[in-house]
């Protein structure tokens, strides 16, 4: 072989082990997640009704309708219980996904806690 061929085969087999390199490095396209790791929404509004033996609470949301969240033991509960809650109680917030054709709750808490949340200490109060 001529040393220009040698030069050319080389220089192929360079950018091929790059290329080569590349895709390797390269991630896997992703994956959509599978249906039991649906994406988490939330809920904002007024309970129109709560279900203690079924462990569920309609929810009427201002834009996106009523809805029927299922509580579960793993539901985490901030200035709220399940106990509390009633039909009437406005500024319910949910964060619920979707599980078997239900949206299941993961945290539902009271909303509008008023106050300074800014960690600020430059009140009259906070002397």
């Amino acid at each position: 072989m001529s040393i220009r061929k040698i030069a050319v085969v080389a220089a192929s087999v360079a950018a091929f082990g790059a290329t080569a390199a590349v895709a390797s490095a390269t991630p896997p396209a992703a994956t959509p997640a599978p249906a039991t790791q649906a994406a988490a929404r939330q809920f904002e509004g007024t309970i129109v009704s709560v279900d203690r033996s079924a462990r569920t609470f309609r929810l009427r949301d201002s834009e996106r309708g009523t809805v029927t969240i299922k509580v579960t033991s793993n539901t985490r509960f901030e200035r709220v219980t399940f106990a509390s809650l009633k039909a009437g109680a406005k500024n319910i917030e949910t964060t619920v996904r979707r599980s078997n054709g239900r949206w299941v709750a993961t945290e539902v808490e009271r909303s509008g806690g008023g106050g300074n949340h800014d960690d600020s200490d430059d009140g009259p109060d906070h002397g």
